[in-house]
């Protein structure tokens, strides 16, 4: 009996069910970790060999590269004991005492968290509390903390110090996703490993691999497309192959695949883009709904069109990149003599067409017909020249009729120019190799008159008149932002600066701000988009942590009650609050003087009055 009719039936029998293969596969030392992560065993395999362990780990990479293994074989190597071994070491062929409880995640010693539902610092502080106590019957007390980026920031700064100075027992193994969003504090006290994307090859090979072991038929072109479309991770890969078996009861077909992925045949993407580049617009046409019908996804077969162009022009510069296994034959050969005759440039403009494409298709609500605009662009501009001839031949063009415009042809004389571009498919005259002249049709370009002034034949650039550039609007106070935003007739952000805004430094470009509380979230984002649109340069909107100034509302409430304090200790109006018990003085208005008046009131104030008392023309309102 097999191992895998043993397991099922041992499965069967106590009513555990069937384990996926991502669990059943799951590396369990440094050997089963090479694939893909080479560097980084290496690492660890020299820092054991020395001694050289450090005190906290940090594991990055994208989802499914094995970052919760890889903690869990560490923590595993870091408390390795047997009867003949007892010390940390990379050298896991011999099942240690604490090896499988670590493995299954059950270890009393060793502590995993998910810091996505533990984000505060009171789970931080817990940890803290408990890493004084020495482990319990392991080496090391290990702690594995999952999605680290995801801890607040009070969590991060509570575990700095102990993350600095722990003690000799204690671990620390921090896997995360985003490890941008780790503090540089936090990263400055770990040793960093980055656990690579695993390439497309690696995967087929841990998939034939695997299925090998399962017992399974697996066509080689089946697992090419799963390893594609896992996209460097090996989960994400064992997943599909997990439900391409289940698809294909208990076969991995390439069909079959290709239904489950909603993927085009890859000889059919082939056919699809020979008819784009020779720009036979019907045959694109009718390809694409004949992969349409057979149940491929219109999204899938203009990205599978994309990845297939990006093949084309990378062996243009890479032949041996066509060696790649994930590589279906018609691929390797189709897309090396694509490569060959096909310009750089015509390459390059079916590339950013179809990144451009592709989110159309995404979002319109009917991604079949868009996907058809799609190509109908692509298809049209095949016939187009390229920049490079459309520049050389107009040149030429110019030269030969001295730099004028060109006279209108008559009759058949000659008079006229014309001038022939040929297909996409043919060579350039900037292209080393020489390339085959394709049979199809050309486009015709003639020069012909125009009575309008303001003509200008094709390929030139007319000239306009330069405008004078519009004067820099200054910004230098805040209350120059506000004013400028009123000037503009932009009433929200008008209001949003005066009443959340406190600046901390204003310089030419550049703003840092603190915002008080109910400022909303976007607020720094639309002050830069805005200041770019009125001053006609780029800002840079920062959130300063000092504490800034005082908003404008803010400080035209401090300068109101300061006009109210001073209102209040003038003698005549304290003398008018005495006689009238229960006035308050709720405004104070400062009149300005009328221009006849302005000479005899301007002296006597200022030689009369003390700052603080109340002046002619100001307006106390009771």
């Amino acid at each position: 009996m097999s191992d895998t009719e043993r397991q099922s039936k041992d499965a069967a029998s106590t009513g555990t069910g069937y384990r996926v293969l991502a669990r059943k596969y799951r590396p369990k030392d440094f050997t089963d970790l090479m694939v893909g992560q080479e560097p980084m065993v290496q690492t660890l395999t020299n820092a054991f060999e020395t001694g050289r362990i450090a005190q906290a780990y940090m594991l990055t990479g994208v989802r499914g590269v094995g970052k919760t293994t890889t903690a869990r074989i560490l923590a595993r190597a870091l408390n390795y004991k047997t009867s003949e071994v007892d010390k940390p070491t990379i050298d896991l062929r011999i099942p240690g005492e604490h090896c499988q409880a670590i493995m299954e995640g059950r270890h009393v010693d060793v502590i995993e968290m998910d810091a996505a539902s533990h984000t505060g610092i009171d789970d931080i502080r817990e940890i803290i509390e408990q890493v004084r106590y020495r482990p319990v019957s392991a080496r090391y007390k290990v702690y594995i903390i999952d999605e680290v980026h995801m801890l607040s920031t009070q969590a991060f700064n509570g575990l700095l110090k102990t993350l600095e100075e722990p003690p000799e027992h204690v671990k620390f193994i921090f896997a995360t996703t985003e490890i941008r969003k780790v503090p540089i504090t936090v990263l400055s006290r770990c040793q960093r490993f980055d656990l690579r994307r695993i390439s497309a090859s690696d995967l087929v090979g841990l998939f034939t691999t695997i299925a090998s072991k399962e017992g399974i038929e697996a066509e080689p072109d089946a697992l090419a497309m799963i390893a594609r479309a896992a996209e460097g991770s090996a989960r994400d890969g064992l997943s599909l192959l997990d439900q391409a078996i289940a698809h294909g009861g208990g076969a991995v077909l390439t069909e079959a695949v290709r239904g489950m992925l909603g993927l085009a045949d890859r000889a059919r993407i082939v056919d699809l883009f020979h008819y784009i580049v020779k720009g036979d617009v019907a045959a694109a046409l009718g390809e694409f709904e004949s992969q349409y019908e057979a149940g491929a996804n219109p999204v899938a077969v203009l990205t599978d069109l994309a990845d297939f162009t990006h093949l084309v022009t990378r062996l243009k510069y890479v032949p041996d990149a066509a060696n790649d296994p994930s590589l279906s034959e018609i691929e390797r050969t189709k897309a090396a003599e694509f490569a060959q005759g096909v310009a750089v440039t015509a390459l390059s403009r079916i590339w950013q067409m179809l990144l451009k494409g592709i989110p159309e298709a995404e979002g319109s609500s009917r991604p079949a017909g868009a996907a058809e605009m799609v190509l109908i662009r692509l298809a049209h501009a095949a016939h187009l020249p390229a920049p490079e001839d459309a520049a050389r031949r107009l040149a030429e063009f110019s030269e030969t009729n001295g730099g004028s415009r060109p006279s209108a042809p008559s009759g058949n004389s000659g008079g006229g120019a014309t001038v022939n571009y040929q297909g996409n498919l043919a060579a350039r005259s900037t292209d080393p190799i020489p390339r085959p002249q394709p049979v199809g049709p050309t486009a015709m370009l003639h020069a012909v008159p125009n009575p309008d002034p303001h003509y200008v034949p094709v390929g030139r650039v007319e000239t306009k008149p330069t405008e004078a550039p519009k004067p820099l609007v200054p910004v230098n106070s805040i209350a120059d932002l506000a004013n400028l935003a009123g000037d503009k007739r932009d009433a929200k952000i008008k209001a949003l600066v005066r009443n959340f805004v406190r600046p901390v430094r204003i310089e030419p470009g550049r703003l840092d701000v603190t915002l008080t509380e109910g400022a909303p979230g976007t607020l720094l984002n639309e002050l830069a988009v805005k200041l770019k649109d009125w001053t006609g340069i780029h800002w840079i909107v920062s959130l300063s942590r000092e504490q800034g100034q005082p908003t404008i509302v803010e400080a035209e409430a401090s300068a109101k009650a300061q006009q109210v304090s001073d209102a209040r200790q003038d003698p005549d109006v304290a003398a008018i609050l005495a006689q009238f018990p229960g006035a308050k003085i709720i405004d104070v208005r400062v009149r300005a003087p009328e221009p006849d008046e302005e000479e005899e009131v301007k002296a006597p104030a200022a030689a009369e009055s003390d700052e603080g008392d109340i002046l002619p023309g100001d307006d106390i309102i009771f």
